[in-house]
């Protein structure tokens, strides 16, 4: 029985190495499943080392290899970035407007995270975006309407199941008609049935018929299929017994979202909401940090196995669709992958990423270039508090900040910088609006402004008339300044997405 339970968990460690932490969840609670994130990364080599310590050390106690899952959407949210092709946002492919590029580039993707070991992308994500104000889908969605989300999205998920891995739909039903982080708070959905199916419903419906191999819930409240509005479609029988498995067909592996997000664990808690999720319809339950926190999950859901609240059946069920699962490729010749990876940034796949991401830079408006001749002061909003969805770039790999300075700088300008952070606290807005003053050129690189009171105000302070304002994650930042000499999207701040994004504001482009 503790064997089948352990099967039905991912959890995640913080070590760049298997620790003990990892270890002893792998050897004596017998997890079925591990999901890294960039606290797990240094490199492509380092991580396939890892991928293969952790699958070696599974073989010492099981026959049934492991899961080794990562949320490898693309654009901002990589957690391998260094040493891998810069595969761009999902809503960058939709700008530029290739299907067919969206496939070959994320079968270059699931084939690179197959090389380094990992053998499960918790990607795509399938969210219609339909809410400007969602602070958490935004870049992350193919589009705004269900028809551009399924042409895109069945195209990544073709592109990553060719690469032999396994691929998950996520966030069902669907997250992308809330204004709520649900990392930090629940968030609800209450449009009717009959919306639901048209829309937010609509991708993971083409999904299943495509054959995906997982979906995952979303911690969101359907009051159309779950009558209880402190419960999420995570722990939820109405959403993933009766919609999904009974109205939709579904019978593949259903995995929870992290259950340490604030929506589950300042509500019910992270160990009821373990037992619940299971009760619910889910397959596995994904913990991905805290160590006290992933034993305390399995040894209640053991006890509740034990006393009858989970029946043996559901366990039994939930194991034979996880060992189903394990049957990809990916995850069934772990002992034959080269350790060490051998063809990852191939030219023609770097050529055509670089392709995919000048098409979809966007330029609303009437646009001049910089003028040589003239200085530029760069004011750059940059990432500086890690959340699950905003990566902090300067990390243990020190790669390049998420700046167009040294874009800017090999184009031959004279550039000085003020760097403030995405809080954009009041100090801070003060000095950079000090900062730009007299400027003959001024560049500001936003960050989700639309949420930042701080950076609107920073917008709203600077002359237009010598603005050039450049999006760093939500295109709808453009409209915050409509007198603006330039205004510019890629979706994405990391330098793969700037590169287009300077070429153009040098008039390369």
């Amino acid at each position: 029985m503790r064997e089948k339970i352990g099967q039905l968990f991912m959890v995640g460690f913080d070590a760049l190495e298997a620790n003990d932490h990892i270890r002893t969840l792998i050897r004596q609670k017998k997890v079925g499943g591990v999901i890294l994130f960039r606290r797990n990364v240094h490199t492509p080599a380092q991580v396939s080392r890892l991928c293969r310590e952790l699958q070696d050390i599974n073989a010492e106690v099981s026959d049934i290899p492991l899961l080794i899952s990562i949320d490898q959407e693309g654009g901002m949210v990589m957690r391998i970035e260094q040493g891998v092709t810069p595969i761009p946002a999902a809503m960058a492919f939709q700008a530029a407007g290739s299907v067919e590029d969206c496939e070959r580039l994320n079968r270059v993707s699931g084939g690179e995270m197959r090389q380094v070991g990992i053998n499960m992308l918790l990607a795509p994500v399938l969210d219609v975006n339909n809410n400007r104000s969602n602070p958490v889908i935004g870049v992350r969605a193919y589009g705004e309407d269900a028809d551009t989300v399924i042409s895109y999205g069945m195209a990544a998920m073709r592109g990553q199941q060719s690469s032999g891995v396994a691929v998950t739909a996520k966030h069902f039903p669907g997250h992308g008609d809330t204004a709520t982080d649900t990392h930090y708070a629940m968030a609800k959905v209450a449009h009717d049935k009959e919306r639901l199916h048209a829309v937010e419903l609509a991708p993971f419906r083409a999904a299943i018929a495509a054959g995906v191999d997982a979906i995952m819930t979303a911690h969101v409240v359907f009051p159309a299929f779950e009558s209880d509005t402190s419960v999420p479609a995570t722990l939820s029988k109405g959403v993933l017994t009766d919609l999904l498995r009974g109205e939709m067909k579904y019978d593949g592996v259903v995995i929870s979202d992290c259950l340490e997000m604030a929506a589950i664990a300042d509500g019910i808690g992270i160990t009821q909401g373990a037992i619940a999720t299971l009760q619910a319809g889910a397959d596995i339950v994904l913990i991905s940090h805290r160590e006290a926190q992933q034993h305390a999950a399995i040894e209640a859901v053991v006890a509740a196995v034990e006393y009858g609240a989970i029946p043996m059946a559901r366990i039994d069920e939930a194991v034979a669709r996880v060992a189903a699962l394990k049957r990809v490729r990916a995850v069934q010749d772990w002992r034959e992958r080269a350790v060490e990876p051998a063809s990852l940034m191939q030219p023609a796949s770097m050529a055509l990423a670089r392709q995919v991401q000048q098409a979809a830079l966007r330029v609303d408006g009437p646009f001049r270039p910089l003028a040589a001749s003239l200085p530029v002061t760069l004011i750059t909003v940059e990432v500086r508090s890690r959340s699950e969805i905003d990566e902090v770039a300067l990390g243990r790999n020190k790669e390049a900040r998420s700046s167009m300075l040294p874009a800017l700088l090999a184009a031959g300008f004279d550039v000085r910088e003020y760097a403030l952070s995405a809080q954009a606290e009041e100090e801070e807005v003060d000095a950079a609006i000090a900062f730009a003053q007299g400027a003959q050129q001024i560049v500001l690189q936003t960050y989700n402004a639309l949420f930042v009171d701080g950076q609107r105000r920073l917008a709203a302070a600077l002359p237009h008339d010598r603005l050039w304002l450049v999006a760093g994650r939500l295109p709808y930042d453009l409209d915050l300044v409509p007198e603006a000499q330039g205004r510019l999207a890629a979706f994405g701040c990391r330098p793969a997405a700037l590169a287009p994004v300077v070429d153009k504001l040098a008039g390369k482009a």
